[in-house]
Formats: structure tokens, sequence, C-alpha cells
């Protein structure tokens, strides 16, 4: 009688310590729609605040600058890796990261590009 008892709060606990993985990818769907349907503001308010902070060069605004950095298609999710409040999303175009700040996910990084054996490249950073 114990074997299954142990079997089955193991299978919960495992089950309560899933990785959340769908969030951050909706959020970088949701970036890369803003952006394709020209609602850059829209976009702006997915970045994490430090990341829209000083995205601008001085004198231009958050969506200004996003629409002039005309980021490619995001495409279809290919791959989502989380560690803990931190998500990278590798989209068909593109590859995010974000950042959790309570329940949201924030955009971070976007517009990245792997750099042979140094950090990613991008466009959009903070």
């Amino acid at each position: 009688m114990r074997i299954p008892l142990i079997v089955a709060a193991l299978a919960l606990a495992v089950a309560g310590c899933a990785v959340d993985t769908a969030s951050p990818a909706r959020a970088a769907e949701r970036f890369h729609a803003a952006l394709s349907a020209h609602r850059e503001d829209a976009a702006c308010a997915l970045l994490a605040r430090k990341t829209a902070d000083e995205l601008p060069d001085p004198g231009q605004t958050c969506a200004g600058a996003l629409r002039e950095l005309r980021l490619g298609p995001g495409g279809a999710v290919t791959s989502v890796s989380v560690w803990g409040d931190h998500a990278q999303v590798r989209l068909a175009g593109d590859t995010l990261f974000l950042t959790r700040f309570g329940d949201a996910w924030r955009v971070k990084a976007a517009g990245c590009e792997p750099v042979r054996d140094l950090p990613y490249e991008c466009e959009v950073e903070g």
C-alpha cells in the first residue's frame, strides 16, 4: 500500500515542479505580433523597463526606435528554455531573451543572433 502512495506523491511533486514554457513563448509571440501589426507602442509595453528606457536615442520614443530597427518577422516558436526568472525563446526568425517580473514575462532582448564563441548580439537589449 505504501508504494502506490509514494509513487503518487512523487508524481505530484514532479508535476508541481514543471517549468512553464508557454508563458514566455506567448510573450515573445505577442511582441512580434505587435511589431508585424505596426503597433510599436504595444511592443514597447512588452519590453522590460530597462530595455524600453535604453532603446531610444535622445529625443526618440521607444516606438520610434523599434520602427526604425525594422526587426524581421518572428515566425513560429521553435524552442523555449527557462532558467528561474529568465527565458530564451527561439522563433523561426528571431531569438529573444525574456525576464519574469511578477506574473508577467517581459522582453529583455530581441533581434538576437549567436556570434560564434561569444554571447548573442542583439538589436534590442537593456
